[in-house]
């Protein structure tokens, strides 16, 4: 299972919000190519990449600060938020982003998500960020009525790398992970899962080692991470483990 360590950008700077609120931020670093650089120096094989302000105003805004990003590191970047169209994906892309995630788009333009996977095969992540079951988009402000699952089935036969579902009632609170629907989520699917929201510690990395055969094949860590309540160390070590 792989530990994506998470930077999410608003204004240029690493924050992590509370439940998806772009007025609860807090900043943990004024330098994201440096955090970058920390968290590959810690041994994470992956780094997760957020533009907030993109996925808030549907179009990439932190441009200059993902680059300086990516430039920084050697290990591979999967970027989401403001990727709506295959002009700003193949602009990122071939900028060295290794994975895309698309969640919006899956909702609101699923036949640009479905050639995104076709043209770009196994470096499509499909987001799916939940409110009690249901899909909310652009950057969390708008609830639908479309339900996780019926969504991610819709991609079933795409060739998407993974499905990332997280529960936005769970992020950024530290209470811990919601592991009965990820598990259910993951049980119905056949692509994989990546876990998002709410780790925060290692008994929560260790819960969703335990249930990985259900198809869960990685989890996001943001806050747990930047606070020090997760040891990047023994976070490794319990998913190799």
């Amino acid at each position: 299972m792989i530990i994506y360590p998470a930077i999410d950008l608003k204004d240029g700077v690493c924050v992590r919000l509370l439940r998806g609120d772009m007025e609860r931020a807090t900043i943990f670093n004024a330098d994201p190519a440096q955090q970058a650089r920390d968290f590959q120096a810690a041994g994470f094989e992956w780094l997760h990449l957020v533009d907030l302000n993109g996925a808030m105003e549907g179009r990439s805004v932190n441009t200059d600060v993902v680059m300086s990003v990516i430039k920084a590191i050697d290990i591979p970047v999967q970027l989401g938020g403001g990727i709506r169209n295959m002009e700003i994906l193949e602009r990122w892309m071939d900028a060295g982003v290794n994975r895309a995630v698309l969640g919006t788009a899956a909702l609101s333009d699923p036949d640009f998500v479905l050639e995104a996977c076709d043209r770009y095969k196994g470096r499509i992540v499909i987001g799916i960020d939940a409110r009690e079951g249901r899909v909310a988009v652009e950057g969390w402000t708008r609830d639908s009525d479309v339900r996780a699952l019926d969504l991610a089935l819709r991609f079933e036969q795409s060739a998407a790398a993974a499905i990332l579902y997280t529960d936005i009632d769970r992020d950024g609170a530290m209470g811990g992970v919601n592991i009965e629907a990820t598990v259910d989520l993951a049980f119905a699917l056949t692509t994989p899962v990546i876990a998002s929201g709410g780790v925060s510690s290692l008994r929560d990395l260790e819960d969703l080692k335990q249930r990985e055969d259900a198809g869960i094949d990685g989890v996001i860590c943001g806050r747990a991470l930047y606070d020090g309540r997760l040891d990047p160390a023994a976070a490794l070590a319990a998913m190799k483990g």
